[in-house]
């Protein structure tokens, strides 16, 4: 149901705990993407989040990177509260953009692995939530709101 209701809540932990048990049932998100093609005739490279929601409520079954690129460019564009990112806002926005396309999501736990960049390069959360002003989570919810916002039918591949 929280895939379907709201995705932007799962954690990396639940993810993972969905990706292991669907491939353990022999839904790998291989088998799934070569099953849509045959039924198709198409070459989607969506992701599990995106195959569960297409077929439960009809949303559009995108590539995950271009969901990615939706929700940047609308978070750039229509920023929370109507204030202008800052420059170093901007490029966090895109790093967290660019890990998403990686790592599926990128929430506080990500934020503070020190495997990835948030922590190495930007000091974890509580260093880049001052740089975001202190909104950093209401700004981590906008993108995850975004990225599974339902896309018009016409944005199908």
């Amino acid at each position: 149901m929280t895939v379907l209701t709201r995705p932007r809540d799962l954690t990396r932990a639940q993810l993972r705990e969905l990706v292991l048990a669907l491939d353990a049932a022999g839904f790998s998100e291989t088998s799934l993407a070569t099953a849509w093609r045959e039924l198709t005739n198409q070459d989607i490279a969506a992701r599990l989040v995106g195959y569960i929601r297409q077929a439960a409520i009809g949303d559009p079954l995108l590539p995950y990177g271009e969901r990615v690129d939706h929700a940047l460019q609308h978070l750039l564009t229509h920023p929370p509260g109507g204030k202008a990112w800052t420059t170093p806002q901007r490029d966090w926005l895109k790093r967290i953009a660019a890990q998403t396309k990686t790592n599926v999501l990128v929430d506080r736990a990500a934020l503070d692995d020190p495997d990835l960049i948030f922590k190495r390069e930007g000091g974890g959360f509580s260093r880049l939530d001052k740089i975001f002003n202190g909104q950093l989570q209401p700004v981590l919810e906008a993108f995850n709101d975004a990225l599974w916002a339902q896309q018009p039918q016409s944005a199908q591949p």
